[in-house]
């Protein structure tokens, strides 16, 4: 076993960073699987509780999100000064019971708690997950990085959707949440006792200039650093006052378009997540099973694919521009409109399912950019708070929002339409929000390079 001290210095080895990014990584697939599952099995719990469109759409969408958002703001304050594995460790092994809890609900009210309790334990993985990972990849690296983590978004679509559709139809909706509920305890077992926290800012320090090296040695020579402005490149244990992190965020302008552009490209994304199964089963008459394995090589195999390209490009492209870190999510955006619109008002399944193919694996390129900028333009005693609040913005418009709109849209116009009523909800949903996200990563875009230029002059009381 690796040793689990504070020590950073396993670190300096590289098959260990990738270790850890790995088993990070394999932590967020079990918050996808837990988080997504749902989709899958949602019109079997439809029939058997009698739930509305607007119901199935609180269920995975709009409670599930307050407590998550609710939740991950002080996880989040925690993480950016306690240690960061053991919060994510006790994370899993909670939302891991409550995925089981999920299993043995017999009414609505029961299943609507459970998700409540799956949605408190989720809050605890990502903020404290973006802030290691930062910690240990440089900002040249560090898109990838991040996009490797988000592969955990798309790999636990696959197993959720995979196992959740022919579970399903094999033993029923309750046993497959039991099995994807199991998992996640060695995971966390795995995190407790063979991951090391690695110290904060570390990974900065490979890229100070020579300007910054000067100014904290001659800090540290004189005793100012403890008192004095500390550079954004110094790695430092001391908490920033919670007020002044939000007014960080708040002045920039690039993060607040960002985080308006992710909130409404998660829109799209959650809405298709949650309802694309149910609008396959009414429109096209496939069975869960059916529709487990077309979604789950989608959005899946593909989208791992998408997500990891669009933080490998960002990296390697804004290295002569840095706006490429905005101007390929802004891309995705615009390519998958179209594509999006097309794969809904397709007659027959199998021209809908390969039209989708391209958009369901690119729809989620945009996580690694997004988060890499993110932490471009914070200290590292920001980050993990950081990650708080663009998630916070991304949840309640994404998860929050998405799926319940689209449900009462659905509910509304099936008044006149029937079952054909999912389909031109959904339809709208993506036009209006996609179009919008890809303006708003335009315009977040134009003020990044100041911006990232100016950090490095920046101290912090």
């Amino acid at each position: 076993m690796f040793s689990a001290s504070a020590d950073h210095s396993p670190y300096q080895k590289p098959n260990y960073r990738l270790y850890v990014l790995a088993l990070l990584t394999l932590a967020y697939v079990f918050n996808f699987v837990d988080r997504q599952i749902i989709s899958i099995l949602q019109e079997p719990i439809k029939l058997e509780f009698g739930l509305s469109d607007t119901q199935l759409g609180v269920l995975n969408g709009f409670v599930f999100a307050i407590f998550y958002v609710g939740f991950g703001i002080p996880i989040a304050r925690w993480a950016d000064s306690g240690k960061r594995r053991n919060i994510i460790a006790w994370a899993i092994a909670l939302w891991s019971l409550m995925t089981a809890l999920c299993g043995v609900a017999q009414n609505y009210v029961q299943l609507l708690a459970a998700r409540i309790g799956v949605g408190v334990g989720e809050a605890g993985c990502s903020p404290p997950a973006h802030s290691m990972i930062s910690d240990i990849f440089p900002q040249k690296f560090r898109a990838t990085a991040m996009a490797t983590y988000s592969l955990g978004i798309n790999v636990g679509i696959l197993v959720g959707l995979l196992m959740g559709g022919w579970l399903n139809e094999l033993y029923g909706w309750r046993v497959a949440l039991w099995a994807v509920a199991a998992p996640g305890l060695v995971v966390a077992l795995l995190l407790k006792y063979t991951v090391a926290e690695p110290a904060r800012g570390a990974a900065d320090i490979n890229n100070m200039t020579a300007a910054d090296l000067d100014y904290r040695a001659e800090t540290e020579a004189t005793g100012e650093a403890a008192d004095a402005s500390v550079s954004r490149t110094t790695p430092s244990t001391e908490a920033i006052p919670i007020t002044q992190v939000i007014q960080h965020f708040w002045r920039s302008r690039t993060v607040k378009w960002l985080a308006l552009g992710a909130g409404l490209s998660s829109f799209v994304g959650y809405g298709l997540a949650n309802w694309m199964p149910s609008f396959l089963v009414r429109s096209h008459g496939m069975g869960t099973g059916e529709i487990g394995t077309w979604l789950a090589l989608i959005a899946g195999v593909g989208g791992a694919l998408g997500t990891f390209a669009g933080g490998f490009l960002a990296d390697r492209l804004s290295q002569k521009n840095v706006r490429w870190s905005l101007w390929i999510p802004m891309g995705i955006l615009l390519l998958c409109v179209p594509l999006l619109s097309m794969t809904l008002l397709m007659d027959t399944k199998l021209n809908a399912m390969l039209i989708y193919i391209i958009p369901g694996s690119i729809m989620t390129g945009y996580m690694g950019p997004v988060i890499a900028v993110t932490h471009n333009l914070a200290d590292n005693r920001m980050r993990a708070m950081g990650s708080a609040l663009l998630f916070l913005v991304i949840n309640i418009i994404g998860l929050g929002l998405g799926p319940v709109i689209i449900g009462m849209l659905s509910d509304w116009l099936g008044n006149t339409m029937g079952l054909e009523g999912l389909r031109y909800a959904m339809v709208s949903a993506v036009i209006v929000s996609g179009l919008l996200a890809a303006l708003c990563f335009y315009l977040a875009s134009r003020s990044y390079p100041e911006e990232l230029a100016r950090m490095a002059s920046i101290k912090y009381k």
